[in-house]
């Protein structure tokens, strides 16, 4: 059984788009600050092609061509490329975007501002670095007694958009009984993709017996994928793609779920089926689901740059 939606959602797909277009307009190399979107796979391909990966701006030529990542960065980091020279092409997703500018809009109103998130992680990071002033990082509903603000009378939160929105919900909860007067946006942070894949993983735990969730063990929404799948009490696991799979894990099994993070190429599900036919006969079920239609642009500079073979499409839909 298919989840719908799962893979590839609109933010990705952009930042994909924009790694492929640069090289179309530019040629090779175009450098990009950490991984694009968090699938090694997808960054392997984009190495291929002429994409090169580093971890700080200081490891680019001066004045060269360079990509952000989905995840955004912060201003720290935007002030180093600009003192590099460099051609920046921002494809923060515009969903993290609008996170960076509901904090900057509360730390401007004096607010101490919550970041609920996972530290470390390079949306949070990148987050962290965009919000002036006093900002905490909580992740779980324990951590909120800890918080040393400034006003208890004047604190607002954010959050991550690739939390599970459960867990969200019970920080939110323990932010409201420590602080009465907190403002926020509820889960609204929480992204349409992330939302639509979890609503979908959890009617497909339902229905499962193993729920097999495709994504790289460094991308958040698909770590949380699989927790969610796992809190049902089904089991599950987290593949990278296809060689991860262990016939094991099939024994006494009828039905096997199928859902993938929204960094993961749509390919390395149908490996992933493709394996599973290889060991046993199965009839493939695709699931109801939200459908998705979001189209974020790409910059106006890259607008008509053709896009090599095999370039993803500038529309994320559904997938059937």
């Amino acid at each position: 059984m298919l989840a719908r939606p799962r893979g590839f959602c609109a933010g990705v797909v952009r930042a994909i788009d924009i790694v492929e277009r640069a090289l179309a307009l530019f040629g090779p190399p175009v450098y990009v600050r950490h991984e694009i979107v968090h699938n090694g796979h997808v960054v392997e391909r984009l190495k291929s092609k002429g994409a090169v990966f580093v971890d700080e701006v200081d490891q680019i030529p001066p004045g060269a061509v360079t990509v952000f990542s989905a995840h955004g960065v912060a201003r720290t980091v935007e002030d180093a490329a600009r003192d590099r020279r460099l051609d920046v092409i921002d494809a923060t997703c515009p969903l993290v975007r609008k996170v960076h500018k509901e904090g900057r809009a509360y730390a401007e109103r004096g607010y101490d501002v919550v970041l609920v998130g996972h530290s470390g992680h390079a949306e949070v990071e990148g987050t962290r670095g965009q919000v002036p002033g006093c900002l905490h990082v909580v992740a779980r509903p324990e951590e909120v007694d800890a918080l040393a603000v400034r006003d208890p009378s004047r604190v607002a939160y954010i959050t991550q958009t690739t939390l599970s929105l459960q867990d969200t919900r019970h920080v939110i909860e323990a932010l409201r009984r420590r602080f009465p007067g907190i403002v926020g946006p509820d889960t609204r942070d929480i992204c349409y993709a992330t939302q639509n894949r979890q609503n979908a993983v959890i009617e497909l735990a339902q229905r499962a017996e193993l729920v097999l969730v495709v994504g790289s063990a460094n991308s958040s929404n698909a770590n949380r994928l699989r927790e969610i799948a796992a809190a049902t009490g089904v089991r599950s696991h987290l593949i990278d793609d296809a060689t991860m799979l262990d016939a094991e894990w099939l024994d006494r099994v009828e039905r096997v779920g199928i859902t993938a993070g929204a960094s993961t190429p749509e390919n390395l599900v149908q490996d992933v089926i493709a394996r599973i036919a290889g060991w046993r006969p199965i009839v493939v079920e695709h699931l109801d689901g939200d459908e998705e239609r979001v189209h974020f642009r790409v910059p106006e500079r890259l607008a008509s740059a053709l896009m090599g073979a095999g370039a993803v499409t500038a529309v994320a839909t559904s997938t059937s």
